[in-house]
């Protein structure tokens, strides 16, 4: 086996390389999302009106009624005053649920030492699932495209699976007295 197969995935590849690749891709997009994580909060806790024009040109944002991108922050700015760290993990793995929640922890202007770690754990977590999940789906389905949509449809499970925790409502509901 030579130096191109390897690099081509053709022939034997040592055990060890295939985990100091798997935590480098790791680590690289960990890194990535919680730096990405950052510069979201960032804006958002700065505002202004360049922050405004950017969201509202945003495709994703501008799709969405501003009542109800309104009551999601309000949500989400609800749950994070609550030490709601989890909600950061969860809403990794939800369609758009990290950007609300970067955006909504920058404009309720959580502390930064309240968001990083969580963020932080969520990308470990994230990097950790994605990773994984495209190796040992490449060991047990190999390169075809059953592989391929296995893959797709367990990153869509776990989207919707986290979309369906967040929005599911915590616990009995109090009722206010007359």
């Amino acid at each position: 086996s030579t130096a191109a197969d390897r690099v081509a995935g053709v022939g034997p590849v040592h055990p060890a390389h295939d985990i100091s690749t798997m935590f480098s891709l790791m680590l690289c997009a960990a890194t990535a999302s919680v730096l990405g994580d950052l510069v979201a909060y960032r804006l958002a806790w700065r505002g202004g009106p360049r922050f405004d024009r950017a969201m509202a040109r945003s495709r994703r944002l501008a799709a969405a009624q501003a009542k109800r991108l309104a009551a999601a922050q309000a949500k989400i700015g609800t749950a994070l005053s609550r030490g709601g760290g989890p909600l950061v993990v969860l809403a990794r793995f939800a369609p758009a649920g990290r950007s609300l929640v970067s955006i909504g922890a920058g404009v309720m202007h959580r502390d930064v030492a309240e968001f990083l770690p969580w963020s932080a754990l969520a990308g470990v977590v994230w990097a950790a699932y994605s990773v994984s999940l495209g190796y040992f789906g490449g060991q047990w389905l190999g390169a075809t495209w059953l592989g391929t949509a296995v893959s797709v449809f367990a990153l869509f499970a776990a989207g919707a699976g986290a979309g369906f925790l967040m929005r599911r409502p915590r616990g009995p509901r109090e009722n206010p007295a007359p």
